[in-house]
């Protein structure tokens, strides 16, 4: 067993958006994003993977392949991984995300950032 506090990872910047990986094995992994008001993040695609994501704390606007909805703590989403995806934190709180990849694309997507 190995076991994380995810509050350890809700690290914010205020110059960009946060990533830390909590789990990564084989194809898999798990991280949070995290997002002070008015940050996001880009457009892009997973391709090859489901995204799980769920919104810890905070709301903001997720668009996917263009279709903005809101978000708000406690949803949970499932994006296929050809669907292209953007967040907004247009609220006024911080904004944690946990995300769940289940087959890790590229190790682009498995960075600290």
């Amino acid at each position: 067993m190995e076991k994380k506090s995810i509050a350890a990872a809700q690290e914010f910047n205020d110059k960009q958006f946060t990533k830390r990986i909590l789990f990564r094995e084989e194809e898999s992994t798990v991280f949070v994003l995290n997002f002070m008001p008015g940050q996001q993040l880009p457009a892009h695609k997973h391709p090859g993977t489901s995204v799980y994501l769920m919104v810890l704390q905070g709301s903001g606007t997720l668009t996917i392949d263009g279709v903005p909805a809101e978000v708000n703590e406690k949803d949970v989403i499932l994006a296929g991984g050809e669907e292209e995806f953007a967040f907004l934190n247009n609220g006024n709180v911080n904004t944690t995300l946990y995300v769940m990849l289940n087959k890790i694309p590229d190790e682009r997507y498995v960075q600290n950032i």
